[in-house]
């Protein structure tokens, strides 16, 4: 065995003559077991919240979405949608076309996105398991109808048994003189809802679906789309997908995957997650402040020892490696220990749910803090627990001019 590890561990392990440093010994590892454990959570809580958010914009959002560079509209016929569908991975293609809107209900109105869809869109992003109320029926025959999201049904009053006053829709003209009557300016068309869905905040109060058909014929378009949507088979690899359909809507066009649809977001859970550890990273800088305390008494109670070591032909850095790895003990006690409690804490709350984000009669999606565990997090906990107690430990026993044969003499 490396003699300083076996001489640290058993300064560590082994009863103290002065017990006040087997207690300071005590509160370093607690201190860093503590603040390894809230690292833990904190960051699992963060994943928790990161895949509660994918996969509610999966809800909504495609695998791939396909719109123009420059401009808004294209015709169906400047994509070879066929060569689409054959591209292996390839099983949902769904056109969409997109355009604000009024809407208005009774005495209530309101701003929209209206999203016209082909049939089988639900199917592409299963939104039709995230209704709230109603069912999700954009046709019947010839009948058309809107599934709205729940923040706007809720501001508009909006009621799914109503069948003697529809829906207003006000969508202004692409030839719209707004300088003359204004109320030429703008076609109308009235529709029912048939249901209503919750997904984020950021949709339901957004998003009106509706059928494509619908949507063109208000708007006067033939063929146009704003863009196209496509879904994966689960086996698929997005990212050789991705190539392949951007090789086959040719340099007009931009393909993005459900990362770059929503990138901003993605990117400030990022940034927030990286930022809290960096903060509690502080606050563990500052619990490992113990550990200089416990390797100071250490060394004033080991100066026997230490005296009989160089006298026996112990370098100053060997002693020094001794301390060194006895401060790197403690850490390594507490980043153990506390990535242990941090998982238990993490494995309870996933399975019992014991922190809850509201009362039984809440809104949110979920009851309980969602928490994910990630094993690289802990792997890059760990090394952050070390690095810290090095850099520490390092800076102590560098600085202690005391360590040498005439210096540490008993007394």
């Amino acid at each position: 065995m490396n003699f300083p590890l076996y001489i640290a561990r058993r300064y560590l392990f082994s009863r103290k003559s002065h017990n006040i440093i087997n207690i300071i010994s005590l509160i370093s590892a607690a201190g860093v077991m503590i603040v390894t454990a809230a690292l833990v959570i904190v960051l699992s809580v963060f994943n928790g919240f990161a895949r509660l958010s994918e996969s509610l914009f999966n809800s909504f959002n495609p695998d791939m979405a396909i719109t123009l560079k420059q401009g808004k509209t294209f015709r169906t016929d400047e994509l070879d949608i066929r060569r689409l569908k054959k591209i292996k991975g390839v099983k949902y293609v769904t056109e969409v076309v997109e355009e604000n809107a009024l809407m208005k209900y009774l005495d209530k109105q309101s701003i929209v996105t209206l999203k016209g869809v082909s049939s089988g869109y639900e199917k592409m992003c299963g939104i039709d398991t995230m209704m709230a109320a109603g069912h999700f029926i954009l046709e019947q025959g010839d009948m058309n109808y809107a599934v709205l999201g729940y923040g706007i049904a809720d501001y508009l009053g909006a009621n799914l048994s109503d069948f003697k006053n529809p829906i207003t829709v006000y969508v202004a003209r692409r030839d719209a003189d707004f300088s003359n009557v204004f109320d030429n300016a703008f076609n109308t068309a009235s529709i029912f809802p048939s249901g209503t869905f919750s997904i984020q905040t950021d949709f339901d109060v957004k998003y009106v679906l509706l059928p494509i058909r619908f949507l063109r014929q208000i708007l006067g378009y033939h063929e146009e789309l704003t863009s196209l949507e496509i879904g994966l088979d689960k086996f698929a690899d997005p990212g050789k997908v991705q190539k392949e359909i951007q090789e086959a809507a040719g340099g007009k066009f931009m393909v993005k995957n459900r990362y770059e649809q929503q990138e901003l977001i993605y990117k400030i859970f990022r940034t927030e997650k990286w930022a809290i550890v960096m903060i509690l990273a502080f606050i563990l800088l500052i619990a490992t402040f113990n550990v200089i305390a416990s390797i100071s008494m250490l060394i004033l109670e080991k100066k026997k020892d230490i005296a009989v070591l160089q006298s026996l032909g112990a370098s100053k850095t060997l002693v020094q490696r001794i301390f060194m790895i006895e401060g790197m003990l403690i850490s390594f006690c507490g980043a153990v220990t506390g990535l242990v409690l941090g998982a238990v804490i993490c494995w309870a709350q996933m399975r019992f749910g014991l922190i809850r984000l509201g009362d039984i009669n809440s809104t949110f999606v979920v009851n309980s803090y969602p928490v994910h565990m990630i094993p690289i997090d802990f792997l890059i906990i760990f090394v952050i627990v070390m690095v810290i107690g090095f850099i520490v430990g390092w800076y102590q026993i560098y600085n202690i001019r005391k360590i040498d044969a005439t210096m540490m003499r008993a007394e």
